[in-house]
């Protein structure tokens, strides 16, 4: 089994190393919009029962609506995390072929192309599979039973466009493969999407994130997007009643909802994050509107200090240099980050 990896929001291991409360922190460390929406009316009758199926159902169309995905009725799971743990399934770990009384086993590959989102290639390593981490789309071959594209990119906030992932799609199905492209921090720029393509990419599998965009991570919620057959079986492995009544009930009224006011928010944020980081001698390079990635030589001397401030970013053991800054939640916070920059001795 491979090693736990260090994600962000790890506030309370970070306090007791660097002192205080956690709830004193500053939390840049993930990519989560800082400014959780109203929480709409959940029903008594939520909390009460098991999940009926009328509020999967709403759900699913509400979320069918909101992406833009056809006649595919999103599936509602209990974080994206819980459907990749399930991608090794899709994929055999190996066939065994006889030919001229010769045994051959050949290895179905799966390639992530890199560097993002580490559970990816963890799922797989730890099910028993080679990855081929590769820098590029035009890195994926004939030998990889399955593709994972995460668009845009967490962190390096790299995006393909849609006619790119289609080609690399039909690639992937002409050798029976799969391909899963994660569009966790797609809400911000949905024309990058390809929900509104999935009933006509027969291979594709989608993921998409409902707390990063809504500032509501511990709902656990997120949606599969794909053809019928396969929700299916993302459906029967997650079991009965996998995502709660009251957050299928919160994603059935706030994916109803005009969301543009969310998206302005997440904007002037964004701008005001990368003013404190320029205005701070940093170099920016790359990030999406939920988080900006900072290039450094000194970027661990900075996240030490930032964090004996009390104020916790995101730093990548395969990328010493690097840095990410999640969004920070109104002015004041921008000007304690400012103030905690402006005191680290260059």
């Amino acid at each position: 089994m491979s090693a736990p990896i260090a994600h962000g929001g790890g506030i309370t291991a970070a306090a007791a190393t660097f002192g205080g409360r956690p709830d004193d922190w500053l939390d840049l460390s993930t990519g989560i919009n800082p400014s959780p929406v109203a929480l709409p009316d959940i029903p008594a009758r939520a909390w009460h029962r098991l999940p009926d199926r009328h509020l999967v159902d709403e759900a699913r169309r509400a979320a069918r609506d909101h992406y833009g995905s056809g006649e595919i009725l999103p599936l509602p799971v209990p974080g994206t995390q819980s459907v990749i743990q399930l991608l090794p399934r899709f994929v055999e770990s190996g066939r065994i072929a006889v030919t001229d009384d010769r045994i051959a086993v050949t290895d179905n590959k799966v390639a992530v192309v890199s560097p993002t989102y580490g559970e990816y290639a963890r799922a797989f390593t730890s099910a028993g599979f080679t990855v081929d981490v590769v820098s590029d789309i035009a890195a994926i071959g004939a030998g990889h039973r399955l593709a994972v594209v995460v668009n845009p990119n967490n962190p390096d906030g790299r995006v393909w466009p849609a006619e790119t992932l289609i080609a690399l799609h039909d690639r992937m199905k002409a050798g029976n493969g799969f391909l899963v492209v994660d569009e966790a921090f797609g809400d911000t720029d949905p024309a990058l999407s390809l929900a509104s393509h999935t009933p006509q990419l027969s291979n594709l599998i989608i993921f998409r994130s409902f707390g990063k965009f809504f500032g509501l991570a511990g709902l656990r919620l997120g949606f599969a997007i794909a053809r019928s057959d396969i929700l299916v079986r993302f459906e029967h492995w997650l079991g009965p009643w996998a995502v709660s009544g009251p957050a299928l009930s919160i994603a059935g009224s706030l994916l109803r909802t005009d969301v543009s006011p969310i998206r302005s928010r997440i904007d002037e944020r964004s701008a005001d994050l990368q003013a404190v980081l320029l205005g701070a001698g940093l170099q920016i390079s790359g990030g999406t509107a939920l988080f900006t990635l900072v290039a450094d030589a000194r970027a661990g001397d900075i996240y030490t200090h930032l964090c004996r401030h009390h104020i916790l970013v995101r730093k990548f053991d395969y990328a010493p240099d690097w840095l990410r800054f999640g969004l920070t939640p109104d002015p004041a916070a921008d000007r304690r980050l400012g103030e905690a920059l402006q005191r680290f001795e260059r």
